[in-house]
């Protein structure tokens, strides 16, 4: 299992949110590309990248803050908030960007995510929002009726890389992850499940760590590596322990 610092970037800057919502955000830099140079310093092998201004209005809106990103670190990066179509996965990866992340647009529109799976192999992640284990969209504003198991399930056979799956009571909250709404995600289908939402402790991401081998292949943690709860250099050093056992 591997530890995937976030970065959310909202008018530019690095924040966190409480719990999703737009208006309860905290900023940590103006200046997202120092900020993403320091997790890789860090040991980082992996960057999560989320346009939340992008995600509320379903197109990029944080391009600049990207580039600037990409241009300062040499890891691989992943990216979401507002893709919604084929022609801005292309322009996302023509950037550099290694994966790119379909949210909401695989929720609405899942014939989006078996056509970019097909056109961009590798390169494609599901990112499942859920709240009460419904599966939540457009930047969390909307609850859908459908389970975050179920939505999953449609993606078994194209080709998708991973799901994120973030609890979005616990996000932002350092409240702890949701372990069992993980675990029993990761066990229903057999694409590799990255865990989000809550981390906010070493001992978090072991207990994360002891249901790896029901396909929870990574952690996104975030405002507990920007208050210092919790040490990223430490973070990463404890999975790669647990990865040469």
């Amino acid at each position: 299992m591997i530890v995937i610092p976030a970065i959310d970037l909202k008018e530019g800057k690095c924040v966190r949110l409480e719990q999703g919502e737009m208006d309860r955000d905290t900023v940590f830099s103006d200046n997202p590309a120092e900020q993403a140079l320091k997790w890789q310093q860090a040991g980082a092998e992996l960057l999560h990248l989320v346009d939340l201004d992008g995600a509320f209005a379903g197109e990029p809106k944080n391009k600049g803050a990207i580039e600037a990103i990409l241009a300062a670190i040499s890891i691989p990066a992943q990216l979401g908030g507002g893709i919604r179509d084929i022609a801005t996965i292309e322009a996302y990866l023509s950037l550099g960007l290694s994966r790119v992340i379909i949210g909401t647009a695989a929720q609405r529109n899942p014939e989006l995510v078996v056509e970019a799976c097909r056109k961009f192999p590798g390169r494609i992640v599901v990112g499942i929002d859920a709240k009460n284990g419904m599966v939540a969209v457009q930047g969390w504003a909307e609850v859908t009726g459908i389970t975050a198991v179920d939505l999953a399930r449609k993606f078994e056979d194209c080709g998708v890389s991973a799901i994120i799956y973030t609890d979005i009571s616990r996000d932002g909250m350092m409240a702890g992850p949701n372990i069992e709404a993980t675990r029993a995600l990761a066990e229903a289908i057999a694409i590799p499940v990255i865990a989000s939402g809550g981390v906010s402790s070493l001992a978090d991401i072991e207990n994360l760590m002891a249901i790896e081998a029901s396909g929870v292949s990574g952690t996104i943690t975030g405002k507990a590596i920007y208050t210092g709860a919790i040490d990223l250099a430490e973070a990463i050093a404890l999975t790669r322990r647990g990865r040469a056992c």
